[in-house]
Order: C-alpha cells, then sequence, then structure tokens
C-alpha cells in the first residue's frame, strides 16, 4: 500500500474508533489511550493493537468485538484484527489531554 494512502486510512480508523466509548470510563478509547498501534497491510488488512484499563477488564471482549466491527466496515479495509496486550500496562497518563497529546 502506498505510504500516504495507509497513513490516511489509519487516521480515518482512529477518527471511527471515537465513537467506542469505555463503559467504566465513560470517554472514548482513543482519547484514552488504549489504543497502541494502528497499521494497514496491502490489501486492506488493518491490525489494531490496543489494551484496557486493567488486566481481566469484563469489557475486553466487548471492546475487542467493537474495534473490530468499526474497523471492518470502513472504506478501503477487507480484514481487521484487534490483538489485546498489557505491555505497557495502561495508565491514566496515557490519557490525551493529561499531556497535550492524542494517541
Amino acid at each position: 500500500m502506498i505510504e500516504p494512502e495507509n497513513a490516511t486510512i489509519c487516521d480515518s480508523i482512529r477518527d471511527a474508533l471515537r465513537m467506542i466509548i469505555d463503559p467504566e470510563l465513560g470517554r472514548n478509547i482513543v482519547d484514552l489511550g488504549l489504543i497502541y498501534d494502528v497499521s494497514v497491510e496491502d490489501g486492506g488488512v488493518v491490525h489494531v493493537t490496543m489494551t484496557t484499563t486493567t488486566k481481566g477488564c469484563p469489557a475486553s471482549e466487548y471492546l475487542k468485538e467493537a474495534v473490530r466491527n468499526c474497523v471492518w466496515y470502513l472504506p478501503g479495509v477487507e480484514y481487521a484484527e484487534v490483538r489485546l496486550t498489557y505491555e505497557p500496562a495502561w495508565t491514566p497518563d496515557m490519557m490525551a489531554g493529561r499531556h497535550g497529546w492524542l494517541r
């Protein structure tokens, strides 16, 4: 995939993911810093690496499925894979606005 096109799709994905609200904190998962990485391979294969606020969070599967479904329906996406990680562990310092940046 051409680099500018890849960046555009990644930006669109992050924008779309702002619709998903963490049920515990009531804020979107992007601004909470729960999305660690978004990458797009040739053919529209998207990989999202994310975390939850705590290991064993009861909303983990809900959030993974919400991310997968949200990404899957975006133009240019043919497949969406969502990976959950706890490295590094999430902290409130990862939230947007805490340091004036968005992940």
